[in-house]
């Protein structure tokens, strides 16, 4: 099969929100039967964790809910990268407005949370870096709810016959 649409997913340090929504989004896909048409990857706006694994606290609420995050190694988004992924999904509005000074006028930038249909609009994944366990947790649940409506609407495309977002 060929890939329908590469998805990159971005937070601000790669360690937390954004590799946390690759590893569940990637389940998800598979789930619905599209993890042969969708890449997907997840990257930093900032570069100061590039190399490093996913935070403690982000890879131990994953695995309490069965998803191994246990490979990731956090990436500093690059510019030139628009032009390989057809939609890039920022976690909150500070990522989304980074990534917009940065993108082509073509690029396909969103909210990923705009993909939860029962999530209010402007909606965003909050950074559980300084807190504690719970805003992981909280953070899983939005990340599933917007993985759902993204492989849903994906998949929508699929059978419509799009091969683009």
């Amino acid at each position: 099969m060929a890939v329908m649409t590469h998805v990159c997913l971005v937070c601000m340090g790669n360690i937390c929100r954004s590799p946390m929504a690759e590893v569940v989004l990637r389940r998800v896909l598979d789930d619905h039967g599209l993890s042969g048409e969708v890449v997907v990857d997840s990257a930093g706006t900032g570069g100061w964790h590039a190399g490093m694994p996913m935070d403690e606290r982000a890879l131990s609420t994953l695995s309490s809910r069965g998803y191994d995050g246990s490979t990731h190694r956090a990436r500093q988004f690059e510019r030139a990268w628009f032009g390989e992924r057809d939609l890039v999904l920022a976690m909150d509005g500070d990522n989304l407005r980074e990534l917009r000074r940065l993108a082509p006028a073509s690029a396909d930038l969103r909210l990923f949370r705009s993909f939860d249909p029962a999530a209010p609009a402007g909606a965003e994944v909050p950074d559980p870096y300084y807190g504690g366990i719970d805003g992981f947790l909280d953070v899983l649940t939005m990340v599933e709810a917007a993985a759902q409506g993204l492989a849903a609407y994906l998949a929508s495309l699929r059978s419509a016959g799009s091969q683009r977002p």
